[in-house]
């Protein structure tokens, strides 16, 4: 939930209104029913192999066991490097 200023608009007083925030989704599922994640740092897609930008599973059961299987790879140390890249050119983009 996130919090918007709404004029009401019969004393023309302005208060804060709960609305529902917009979530959007980080998987989609292609045209043969499989499920599909890409690991994003920021705005940066990051390539977990070589021309392998998401991970594709039979299931959503099995996207569980794959995010479990990317979590002790990051806590290994294994993703450093693609995401120190990622992290470099998303800062290049606050440098003047």
């Amino acid at each position: 939930m996130k919090f918007r200023s709404i004029k009401d608009k019969e004393t023309g007083i302005r208060k804060q209104v709960e609305v529902p925030k917009r979530i959007k989704p980080w998987w989609f599922q292609t045209e043969e029913g499989k499920v599909c994640v890409s690991i994003r740092y920021g705005a940066c897609t990051i390539e977990l192999a070589k021309g392998k930008p998401s991970i594709q599973v039979d299931s959503a059961e099995d996207l569980i066991k794959a995010l479990e299987t990317v979590k002790v790879a990051v806590e290994a140390g294994d993703l450093d490097t693609q995401i120190e890249l990622a992290s470099s050119s998303l800062g290049s983009g606050f440098k003047r």
